[in-house]
């Protein structure tokens, strides 16, 4: 019995030992998975780290654009609310001009429009009554020096201030504010300039 013994003690320790191997490799291949496992997590913690470090620097630049952004565009409007002010207040001055220096202007205005033709010069009927003697005799001389003829007219139009030349049917405005209007980016530069350069 003691030689089955040896057997069965032998045959146990082969088997012992060939368990203790297979765990052995078992763990060591448990160990190499774990370790790939960890160098893995850890790679993708510094991408992810790098990628929120990227994010947040953009994010962070996109704020501060968006803040430049809506700080010059109310400068801007400031800016833009200042020159309408200012063209407002210098066509409410030259509407208030005394009668000299408003016709007086008018005739300056005349000498630009005034066209080589025949034609009629209509005013307000407030203008009509304002109107200084030798005016009409005035407007003549501006025409004739344009190589025209004009002839104010005795019925009133109903504007506001300035005139509307007609030549042939075909009306030009220049009443104040039209001329206001159509010089209003060439006058807001001018503001521009004398007030933010």
């Amino acid at each position: 019995m003691a030689g089955l013994d040896k057997m069965k003690s032998q045959i146990l320790n082969e088997a012992k030992a060939a368990a203790d191997a297979k765990t052995a490799k078992a763990n060591a291949e448990a160990e190499e998975i774990l370790d790939q496992a960890k160098a893995e997590a850890e790679k993708r913690r510094s991408s992810i780290s790098k990628k929120s470090a990227a994010d947040t620097a953009n994010y962070k630049e996109r704020i501060a654009s968006s803040i430049d952004l809506q700080r010059r565009t109310k400068i801007l409007g400031a800016k833009q609310e200042m020159i309408a002010s200012v063209l407002d207040k210098a066509y409410e001055a030259v509407t208030d001009l005394g009668d000299k220096e408003y016709f007086d202007m008018v005739l300056k205005l005349l000498g630009k429009y005034a066209l080589p033709q025949e034609g009629e010069i209509f005013f307000s009927a407030a203008d009509l009554k304002r109107m200084p003697t030798g005016f009409e005799q005035d407007a003549q001389q501006k025409a004739k020096a344009n190589g025209g003829n004009l002839k104010v007219s005795r019925s009133g139009k109903n504007i506001e201030n300035g005139f509307i030349l007609v030549y042939g049917g075909i009306e030009e405005n220049c009443t104040l504010r039209a001329i206001f209007d159509a010089k209003r980016d060439e006058l807001s530069d001018k503001v521009h300039r004398m007030l933010f350069s």
